[in-house]
């Protein structure tokens, strides 16, 4: 079977990582579409592996946690009755933690928008800190216990309240609601008021939209299947966290972090797969 060179998959993986569609990359780089979901697939579950592995022992003061919705293979009421309550079809949210210092993203979760998910994320994100943090979430209600129950009580932990408005005109249908207020709300230790915030973690959405097309709202460009929407996931906090500078750091999140020495090239998780490839099998 042919295989794709390096510099062909680097083509296509600077493609994807830039907010191209699989149509588009194909269109810009030759290579079909079903080649390029493989090397997805493959590419995908190299680099949740790789950063699970590395992503440990990180010394982190300021924490932010969110998650961003997005659906896969159809908006929840269009589902066919004999999918329905099927994750994996419809609603799927992305929980994500970043280092509000470093901007690293140290861990993400990918699941329905329940408690199950909010305590996996913290106990992961526990798993991967160490000293005592100050955790900042929004004000969704799933975190608490999941926060007690990871960090007990080594943790500084507030939620940052959003009172929104609705436009009275009604003409910005897709547009996100008005902010008319905000408040903190202390619920572990002594957080410092200053720190109270989600503002990184919400930028950190947005590079997600901008960054991957399947999370592009009103375009046919959403994932169709879990596994590729898992894997372009992986793929992006991988080229966000070892690729791409950090404007105001000028450094990767990954090297602020100690992680890395050097900026990485694409071409170097590429590499990662083809060092896979190479191996014996077992």
């Amino acid at each position: 079977m042919n295989k794709l060179n390096t510099a062909k998959r680097t083509a296509v993986v600077a493609a994807l990582v830039e907010g191209n569609s699989i149509r588009a990359t194909a269109r810009m780089t030759g290579v079909s579409k079903p080649t390029i979901l493989n090397l997805l697939a493959d590419l995908g579950t190299i680099c949740a592996t790789y950063q699970d592995e590395m992503i440990r022992n990180i010394r982190s003061n300021r924490v932010q946690v969110d998650e961003i919705w997005q659906f896969v293979y159809a908006k929840a009421k269009n589902v066919p009755a004999e999918k329905r309550g099927q994750f994996g079809v419809g609603d799927v949210w992305t929980w994500v933690a970043i280092d509000a210092d470093s901007k690293l993203i140290l861990s993400w979760r990918i699941g329905p928008r329940d408690a199950a998910t909010a305590h996996d994320l913290m106990q992961d994100l526990a798993s991967r800190v160490r000293g005592h943090i100050q955790l900042t979430t929004d004000g969704n209600r799933l975190y608490v216990n999941a926060v007690e129950d990871a960090f007990a009580a080594n943790v500084d932990y507030a939620m940052l309240q959003k009172v929104y408005g609705v436009d009275p005109a009604d003409e910005r249908r897709y547009s996100p609601p008005i902010v008319l207020s905000t408040f903190s709300e202390v619920i572990t230790g002594s957080p410092d008021p200053k720190h109270i915030s989600t503002s990184y973690i919400e930028r950190q959405n947005l590079t997600m939209r901008m960054s991957m097309r399947r999370f592009t709202r009103l375009t046919n460009g959403f994932s169709k299947k879990l596994e590729n929407h898992a894997a372009a996931v992986a793929l992006h906090y991988m080229h966000y966290n070892f690729c791409r500078v950090h404007r105001t750091l000028r450094v990767t999140p990954a090297m602020e972090a100690g992680l890395a020495t050097h900026v990485w090239g694409i071409n170097e998780i590429v590499g990662l797969l083809e060092a896979a490839e190479r191996e014996p099998a077992a």
